[in-house]
Protein backbone atom coordinates (compact mmCIF):
# COMPACT_ATOMS: atom_id res chain seq x y z
CA UNK A 1 0.00 0.00 0.00
CA UNK A 2 1.48 3.64 -0.80
CA UNK A 3 0.55 5.80 1.16
CA UNK A 4 -0.20 9.99 0.93
CA UNK A 5 -1.74 13.05 1.69
CA UNK A 6 -2.85 14.05 -1.55
CA UNK A 7 -3.42 12.02 -4.64
CA UNK A 8 -4.30 12.95 -7.69
CA UNK A 9 -5.39 11.10 -11.14
CA UNK A 10 -4.19 12.96 -13.80
CA UNK A 11 -1.43 14.69 -14.84
CA UNK A 12 -3.11 16.93 -17.58
CA UNK A 13 -3.73 20.87 -17.09
CA UNK A 14 -5.63 20.19 -14.13
CA UNK A 15 -3.51 17.97 -12.30
CA UNK A 16 -0.47 19.33 -12.87
CA UNK A 17 -1.55 22.81 -11.64
CA UNK A 18 -3.13 21.65 -8.69
CA UNK A 19 -0.01 19.89 -7.62
CA UNK A 20 2.35 23.12 -7.89
CA UNK A 21 -0.47 25.12 -6.24
CA UNK A 22 -0.46 22.28 -3.33
CA UNK A 23 3.46 22.80 -3.57
CA UNK A 24 3.48 26.39 -3.18
CA UNK A 25 0.88 26.64 -0.28
CA UNK A 26 4.35 24.11 1.55
CA UNK A 27 2.37 20.67 0.94
CA UNK A 28 5.18 18.39 0.20
CA UNK A 29 3.08 14.58 0.91
CA UNK A 30 1.76 14.32 -2.82
CA UNK A 31 1.35 11.62 -5.08
CA UNK A 32 0.45 11.95 -9.26
CA UNK A 33 -0.52 9.03 -11.03
CA UNK A 34 -0.39 9.27 -15.36
CA UNK A 35 -1.92 6.80 -17.53
CA UNK A 36 0.46 8.07 -20.51
CA UNK A 37 4.21 8.20 -20.08
CA UNK A 38 4.11 11.71 -20.56
CA UNK A 39 1.98 14.42 -18.75
CA UNK A 40 0.02 17.38 -20.40
CA UNK A 41 -3.28 15.49 -21.56
CA UNK A 42 -4.95 17.11 -24.24
CA UNK A 43 -2.56 19.62 -24.61
CA UNK A 44 0.76 17.50 -25.27
CA UNK A 45 3.00 18.31 -28.45
CA UNK A 46 4.86 15.94 -30.98
CA UNK A 47 7.38 17.35 -33.34
CA UNK A 48 6.16 16.13 -36.71
CA UNK A 49 7.63 17.29 -40.06
CA UNK A 50 10.51 19.74 -37.75
CA UNK A 51 7.79 21.53 -35.77
CA UNK A 52 5.48 21.29 -33.18
CA UNK A 53 1.84 19.75 -33.35
CA UNK A 54 -0.65 19.60 -30.17
CA UNK A 55 -1.84 16.30 -30.72
CA UNK A 56 -4.97 16.87 -28.56
CA UNK A 57 -6.42 19.76 -30.48
CA UNK A 58 -6.17 23.72 -31.04
CA UNK A 59 -5.03 24.39 -27.98
CA UNK A 60 -3.93 28.40 -26.89
CA UNK A 61 -3.46 30.34 -23.81
CA UNK A 62 -5.92 32.87 -23.29
CA UNK A 63 -5.10 36.60 -21.99
CA UNK A 64 -8.63 37.12 -20.76
CA UNK A 65 -7.03 35.43 -16.83
CA UNK A 66 -4.20 37.25 -15.92
CA UNK A 67 -3.55 35.50 -12.62
CA UNK A 68 -3.59 32.48 -14.35
CA UNK A 69 -0.96 33.71 -17.05
CA UNK A 70 0.95 35.01 -13.88
CA UNK A 71 0.92 31.18 -12.27
CA UNK A 72 1.70 29.85 -15.66
CA UNK A 73 4.69 32.17 -16.84
CA UNK A 74 6.67 30.55 -13.60
CA UNK A 75 7.38 27.56 -15.62
CA UNK A 76 7.32 29.27 -18.78
CA UNK A 77 8.24 32.73 -18.65
CA UNK A 78 6.02 35.37 -20.64
CA UNK A 79 9.14 36.34 -23.27
CA UNK A 80 9.11 32.72 -24.39
CA UNK A 81 5.49 33.12 -25.91
CA UNK A 82 4.01 35.56 -28.78
CA UNK A 83 1.22 37.21 -28.32
CA UNK A 84 -1.77 37.26 -31.07
CA UNK A 85 -4.93 38.54 -32.16
CA UNK A 86 -7.32 35.69 -33.12
CA UNK A 87 -7.79 35.47 -36.37
CA UNK A 88 -10.56 32.99 -37.19
CA UNK A 89 -12.81 31.97 -40.44
CA UNK A 90 -15.80 29.80 -41.16
CA UNK A 91 -15.45 28.50 -44.77
CA UNK A 92 -19.18 28.69 -45.63
CA UNK A 93 -21.24 29.48 -48.48
CA UNK A 94 -17.82 29.14 -50.87
CA UNK A 95 -16.26 31.85 -49.22
CA UNK A 96 -14.10 32.66 -45.89
CA UNK A 97 -15.66 35.07 -43.32
CA UNK A 98 -14.26 35.69 -40.07
CA UNK A 99 -16.03 34.50 -36.81
CA UNK A 100 -18.79 35.14 -34.98
CA UNK A 101 -20.73 34.46 -38.13
CA UNK A 102 -23.41 36.91 -36.95
CA UNK A 103 -21.24 40.03 -36.37
CA UNK A 104 -19.37 39.25 -39.80
CA UNK A 105 -22.43 39.14 -42.30
CA UNK A 106 -20.99 42.20 -44.13
CA UNK A 107 -18.28 40.22 -45.30
CA UNK A 108 -20.61 38.12 -47.76
CA UNK A 109 -21.95 39.07 -51.45
CA UNK A 110 -24.74 41.23 -50.88
CA UNK A 111 -26.80 38.64 -52.01
CA UNK A 112 -26.37 36.18 -48.87
CA UNK A 113 -26.24 39.59 -46.71
CA UNK A 114 -29.49 39.95 -47.53
CA UNK A 115 -31.19 36.55 -47.25
CA UNK A 116 -28.58 36.30 -44.08
CA UNK A 117 -30.45 39.38 -42.79
CA UNK A 118 -34.16 38.33 -43.39
CA UNK A 119 -33.28 35.51 -41.57
CA UNK A 120 -32.14 36.84 -38.23
CA UNK A 121 -35.00 39.07 -38.40
CA UNK A 122 -36.89 36.34 -38.38
CA UNK A 123 -35.36 34.68 -35.10
CA UNK A 124 -37.18 33.68 -32.02
CA UNK A 125 -34.96 35.63 -30.17
CA UNK A 126 -35.88 38.75 -32.28
CA UNK A 127 -39.48 38.41 -32.53
CA UNK A 128 -39.96 36.98 -29.00
CA UNK A 129 -41.20 33.66 -29.44
CA UNK A 130 -41.09 31.48 -26.57
CA UNK A 131 -37.70 29.52 -26.43
CA UNK A 132 -37.78 26.14 -27.55
CA UNK A 133 -36.28 23.10 -25.19
CA UNK A 134 -34.90 21.08 -28.03
CA UNK A 135 -31.84 21.78 -29.03
CA UNK A 136 -32.22 22.46 -32.83
CA UNK A 137 -35.01 23.86 -32.35
CA UNK A 138 -33.62 26.53 -30.04
CA UNK A 139 -30.50 26.62 -32.56
CA UNK A 140 -32.98 28.17 -34.63
CA UNK A 141 -34.49 30.40 -32.12
CA UNK A 142 -31.48 32.05 -31.57
CA UNK A 143 -29.69 32.86 -34.64
CA UNK A 144 -32.57 32.08 -37.38
CA UNK A 145 -32.34 29.65 -40.29
CA UNK A 146 -30.01 30.50 -42.19
CA UNK A 147 -27.14 30.47 -39.81
CA UNK A 148 -28.77 27.49 -38.11
CA UNK A 149 -29.13 25.04 -41.32
CA UNK A 150 -25.89 26.61 -43.25
CA UNK A 151 -23.11 26.85 -39.76
CA UNK A 152 -24.17 25.39 -36.02
CA UNK A 153 -25.97 22.60 -37.04
CA UNK A 154 -24.15 20.88 -39.25
CA UNK A 155 -20.90 22.31 -37.51
CA UNK A 156 -22.29 21.03 -34.20
CA UNK A 157 -23.44 17.43 -35.73
CA UNK A 158 -19.58 17.08 -37.07
CA UNK A 159 -18.58 17.97 -34.02
CA UNK A 160 -20.77 16.32 -31.43
CA UNK A 161 -22.83 13.33 -33.72
CA UNK A 162 -25.87 13.49 -35.35
CA UNK A 163 -28.56 13.37 -32.67
CA UNK A 164 -28.47 16.81 -31.75
CA UNK A 165 -31.56 16.52 -29.62
CA UNK A 166 -29.52 14.56 -27.29
CA UNK A 167 -28.03 17.88 -26.38
CA UNK A 168 -29.10 20.17 -23.51
CA UNK A 169 -29.22 24.20 -24.64
CA UNK A 170 -28.29 25.06 -20.87
CA UNK A 171 -24.95 24.85 -21.67
CA UNK A 172 -25.70 27.74 -24.93
CA UNK A 173 -26.93 30.29 -22.91
CA UNK A 174 -23.64 31.96 -22.86
CA UNK A 175 -24.12 33.19 -26.25
CA UNK A 176 -25.59 36.74 -26.51
CA UNK A 177 -28.78 37.08 -28.18
CA UNK A 178 -28.47 38.27 -32.11
CA UNK A 179 -30.13 41.88 -32.65
CA UNK A 180 -31.01 42.46 -36.02
CA UNK A 181 -29.89 46.08 -35.01
CA UNK A 182 -26.17 45.27 -34.70
CA UNK A 183 -26.77 42.79 -37.89
CA UNK A 184 -27.33 45.43 -39.72
CA UNK A 185 -25.77 47.83 -38.84
CA UNK A 186 -22.30 45.63 -39.39
CA UNK A 187 -23.30 45.34 -42.71
CA UNK A 188 -24.22 48.96 -43.08
CA UNK A 189 -20.77 50.20 -41.74
CA UNK A 190 -18.83 47.28 -42.30
CA UNK A 191 -17.20 46.01 -38.79
CA UNK A 192 -18.11 43.76 -36.44
CA UNK A 193 -20.94 44.78 -33.88
CA UNK A 194 -20.25 42.03 -31.26
CA UNK A 195 -18.71 40.74 -28.01
CA UNK A 196 -15.26 39.37 -28.73
CA UNK A 197 -15.25 35.41 -28.63
CA UNK A 198 -12.97 33.41 -26.12
CA UNK A 199 -8.99 33.52 -27.27
CA UNK A 200 -9.64 37.09 -28.83
CA UNK A 201 -6.01 37.35 -27.32
CA UNK A 202 -3.86 34.55 -26.88
CA UNK A 203 -0.06 32.96 -26.32
CA UNK A 204 1.54 30.76 -28.47
CA UNK A 205 5.02 29.40 -27.52
CA UNK A 206 7.68 30.82 -29.67
CA UNK A 207 9.33 27.80 -30.32
CA UNK A 208 7.45 24.99 -28.98
CA UNK A 209 4.21 23.58 -28.36
CA UNK A 210 1.48 24.20 -26.51
CA UNK A 211 2.92 20.72 -24.68
CA UNK A 212 6.02 22.16 -23.93
CA UNK A 213 4.60 24.35 -20.66
CA UNK A 214 2.98 21.38 -19.58
CA UNK A 215 5.91 19.57 -19.73
CA UNK A 216 8.43 21.38 -18.18
CA UNK A 217 5.50 21.53 -14.85
CA UNK A 218 5.52 17.66 -14.82
CA UNK A 219 9.62 17.99 -14.80
CA UNK A 220 9.45 20.28 -12.07
CA UNK A 221 7.31 17.78 -10.25
CA UNK A 222 10.02 14.94 -10.16
CA UNK A 223 8.80 11.86 -8.41
CA UNK A 224 5.96 13.24 -6.87
CA UNK A 225 4.50 12.01 -10.72
CA UNK A 226 4.35 8.53 -11.49
CA UNK A 227 3.49 7.95 -15.86
CA UNK A 228 2.58 5.05 -17.55
CA UNK A 229 0.16 4.35 -14.08
CA UNK A 230 -3.75 3.57 -15.37
CA UNK A 231 -6.07 4.28 -12.80
CA UNK A 232 -8.91 1.66 -12.72
CA UNK A 233 -10.45 1.81 -9.19
CA UNK A 234 -11.30 4.37 -7.42
CA UNK A 235 -13.02 3.52 -3.51
CA UNK A 236 -14.49 6.49 -2.36
CA UNK A 237 -14.82 5.28 0.91
CA UNK A 238 -11.40 3.96 1.76
CA UNK A 239 -9.80 6.94 -0.49
CA UNK A 240 -7.68 4.42 -2.50
CA UNK A 241 -6.91 3.97 -6.17
CA UNK A 242 -5.80 0.95 -7.68
CA UNK A 243 -3.75 1.09 -11.03
CA UNK A 244 -3.72 -1.71 -13.87
CA UNK A 245 -0.15 -2.69 -12.86
CA UNK A 246 -1.94 -3.84 -9.67
CA UNK A 247 -0.66 -0.89 -7.26
CA UNK A 248 -2.36 0.85 -4.91
CA UNK A 249 -2.63 4.12 -3.54
CA UNK A 250 -4.19 5.42 -0.30
CA UNK A 251 -4.73 9.02 0.85
CA UNK A 252 -6.34 11.63 2.88
CA UNK A 253 -7.38 13.84 0.10
CA UNK A 254 -7.93 12.19 -3.85
CA UNK A 255 -8.60 15.03 -7.01
CA UNK A 256 -9.35 13.42 -9.65
CA UNK A 257 -8.92 14.85 -13.23
CA UNK A 258 -9.44 11.49 -15.27
CA UNK A 259 -13.10 10.61 -17.17
CA UNK A 260 -15.48 8.84 -14.53
CA UNK A 261 -16.33 6.44 -17.57
CA UNK A 262 -12.69 4.68 -18.03
CA UNK A 263 -12.98 3.91 -14.33
CA UNK A 264 -13.54 -0.39 -14.81
CA UNK A 265 -14.41 -0.02 -10.96
CA UNK A 266 -16.03 2.60 -8.19
CA UNK A 267 -16.68 1.83 -4.91
CA UNK A 268 -18.67 4.40 -2.23
CA UNK A 269 -21.81 5.15 -4.69
CA UNK A 270 -25.06 4.16 -4.88
CA UNK A 271 -26.23 2.00 -7.19
CA UNK A 272 -28.21 4.09 -9.35
CA UNK A 273 -25.70 6.76 -9.88
CA UNK A 274 -22.76 4.44 -10.58
CA UNK A 275 -25.45 3.41 -13.79
CA UNK A 276 -26.03 7.28 -14.49
CA UNK A 277 -22.37 7.43 -14.65
CA UNK A 278 -22.70 5.11 -17.65
CA UNK A 279 -25.16 7.96 -19.26
CA UNK A 280 -21.37 10.20 -19.86
CA UNK A 281 -20.93 10.70 -23.12
CA UNK A 282 -18.13 12.18 -25.14
CA UNK A 283 -16.35 12.07 -28.33
CA UNK A 284 -13.00 11.01 -29.67
CA UNK A 285 -11.07 13.40 -32.20
CA UNK A 286 -8.55 12.43 -34.66
CA UNK A 287 -5.59 15.34 -35.32
CA UNK A 288 -4.23 14.63 -38.58
CA UNK A 289 -1.39 16.36 -40.32
CA UNK A 290 -1.15 18.00 -43.71
CA UNK A 291 1.93 19.51 -44.92
CA UNK A 292 0.84 21.99 -47.39
CA UNK A 293 0.63 25.93 -46.74
CA UNK A 294 -2.46 27.82 -47.19
CA UNK A 295 -2.78 31.03 -48.50
CA UNK A 296 -4.83 32.31 -45.30
CA UNK A 297 -3.75 34.78 -42.41
CA UNK A 298 -6.03 32.94 -40.53
CA UNK A 299 -4.92 30.92 -37.25
CA UNK A 300 -7.96 28.65 -37.89
CA UNK A 301 -10.95 27.65 -40.04
CA UNK A 302 -14.15 26.27 -39.09
CA UNK A 303 -15.42 24.14 -41.67
CA UNK A 304 -19.21 23.05 -41.08
CA UNK A 305 -19.60 21.56 -45.02
CA UNK A 306 -20.96 18.01 -44.36
CA UNK A 307 -18.89 16.72 -47.16
CA UNK A 308 -15.77 17.56 -45.71
CA UNK A 309 -14.78 15.09 -43.01
CA UNK A 310 -12.96 17.43 -40.32
CA UNK A 311 -14.60 20.59 -38.57
CA UNK A 312 -11.60 22.48 -38.00
CA UNK A 313 -8.22 23.23 -39.59
CA UNK A 314 -5.44 25.00 -37.62
CA UNK A 315 -3.49 26.47 -39.64
CA UNK A 316 0.60 25.98 -37.86
CA UNK A 317 2.23 28.29 -39.89
CA UNK A 318 0.24 31.22 -38.84
CA UNK A 319 1.37 31.04 -35.29
CA UNK A 320 3.90 28.40 -34.61
CA UNK A 321 6.79 30.25 -36.70
CA UNK A 322 9.24 28.64 -39.12
CA UNK A 323 6.44 25.59 -39.23
CA UNK A 324 4.44 24.60 -42.55
CA UNK A 325 1.29 22.82 -43.03
CA UNK A 326 -1.80 22.73 -40.49
CA UNK A 327 -3.46 20.06 -38.84
CA UNK A 328 -7.41 18.55 -38.91
CA UNK A 329 -9.74 17.99 -36.40
CA UNK A 330 -12.35 15.09 -37.10
CA UNK A 331 -14.89 12.97 -34.80
CA UNK A 332 -13.24 9.50 -34.72
CA UNK A 333 -16.66 8.49 -36.20
CA UNK A 334 -16.01 10.46 -39.59
CA UNK A 335 -12.06 10.30 -39.68
CA UNK A 336 -10.42 8.71 -42.79
CA UNK A 337 -7.00 7.97 -42.93
CA UNK A 338 -4.92 9.68 -45.70
CA UNK A 339 -2.19 8.09 -44.98
CA UNK A 340 -0.21 11.29 -43.17
CA UNK A 341 0.77 11.22 -39.51
CA UNK A 342 -2.65 11.51 -37.35
CA UNK A 343 -3.13 10.98 -33.42
CA UNK A 344 -6.43 9.59 -31.78
CA UNK A 345 -7.74 11.23 -28.81
CA UNK A 346 -10.05 8.79 -27.61
CA UNK A 347 -11.76 11.34 -24.92
CA UNK A 348 -11.90 15.07 -26.36
CA UNK A 349 -14.78 16.66 -25.84
CA UNK A 350 -17.33 15.57 -23.11
CA UNK A 351 -20.89 16.02 -24.50
CA UNK A 352 -23.39 18.35 -22.82
CA UNK A 353 -26.62 15.49 -22.57
CA UNK A 354 -29.80 16.49 -21.06
CA UNK A 355 -29.41 14.67 -18.06
CA UNK A 356 -25.66 15.89 -17.33
CA UNK A 357 -25.70 18.34 -14.87
CA UNK A 358 -28.34 16.18 -12.61
CA UNK A 359 -25.74 13.47 -12.81
CA UNK A 360 -22.63 15.29 -12.16
CA UNK A 361 -24.48 17.66 -9.53
CA UNK A 362 -24.95 14.30 -7.57
CA UNK A 363 -21.87 12.84 -8.37
CA UNK A 364 -19.88 15.68 -7.35
CA UNK A 365 -22.14 16.27 -4.30
CA UNK A 366 -21.74 12.41 -3.16
CA UNK A 367 -17.62 12.70 -3.73
CA UNK A 368 -17.04 16.12 -2.02
CA UNK A 369 -18.48 14.27 1.14
CA UNK A 370 -15.77 12.06 1.17
CA UNK A 371 -12.86 14.17 0.62
CA UNK A 372 -12.70 13.22 -3.14
CA UNK A 373 -13.06 16.05 -5.45
CA UNK A 374 -13.41 16.02 -9.10
CA UNK A 375 -12.13 18.74 -11.09
CA UNK A 376 -11.45 20.17 -14.49
CA UNK A 377 -12.75 18.84 -18.02
CA UNK A 378 -13.04 15.63 -17.44
CA UNK A 379 -13.75 15.39 -13.30
CA UNK A 380 -16.56 17.77 -13.73
CA UNK A 381 -17.09 16.62 -16.99
CA UNK A 382 -17.24 20.12 -18.53
CA UNK A 383 -16.16 21.50 -22.07
CA UNK A 384 -13.85 24.12 -20.14
CA UNK A 385 -10.69 25.75 -21.80
CA UNK A 386 -7.12 25.21 -20.17
CA UNK A 387 -7.28 28.38 -18.56
CA UNK A 388 -10.41 27.93 -17.03
CA UNK A 389 -9.09 24.39 -15.98
CA UNK A 390 -6.09 26.13 -14.30
CA UNK A 391 -8.11 28.72 -12.33
CA UNK A 392 -10.57 26.18 -10.90
CA UNK A 393 -7.37 24.23 -10.04
CA UNK A 394 -5.31 26.92 -8.37
CA UNK A 395 -8.81 27.95 -6.40
CA UNK A 396 -9.42 24.33 -5.13
CA UNK A 397 -5.34 23.74 -4.13
CA UNK A 398 -5.57 26.83 -1.95
CA UNK A 399 -8.80 25.51 -1.10
CA UNK A 400 -7.70 22.42 0.17
CA UNK A 401 -4.67 23.44 1.66
CA UNK A 402 -6.08 26.11 3.79
CA UNK A 403 -8.55 23.59 5.03
CA UNK A 404 -6.27 20.66 6.26
CA UNK A 405 -3.53 23.04 7.55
Amino acid sequence: MNRTKYLILGAGPAGLSLAHTLLAKGEQDIVILEKENEAGGLCRSKEVDGSALDIGGGHFLDVRRPAVNEFLFRFMPEEEWDRYERDSKIHIDGQMISHPLEANIWQMDIESQLKYLMSVSRAGCVTGTPVPEAFVDWIRWKLGDEIADKYMIPYNMKMFGEDLNELGTYWLNKLPDVSFEDVLRSCLEHKAHAKQPGHASFYYPKKYGYGELWRRMAGALGDKLISGAEVSSLDLDGKKAGTTAGELYEAECIITTIPWTCLKEIKGLPDDLKQDIGKLKHTGVVISYCPDTLDTGAHWIYEPDPDKTYHRILVRHNFCPGSRGYWKETRRERFVDEGTYSYLNEYAYPLNTIDKPSVMKKLIGVCTGKNVYPLGRWGEHEHYNSDAVVERAISLGNDLADKNA
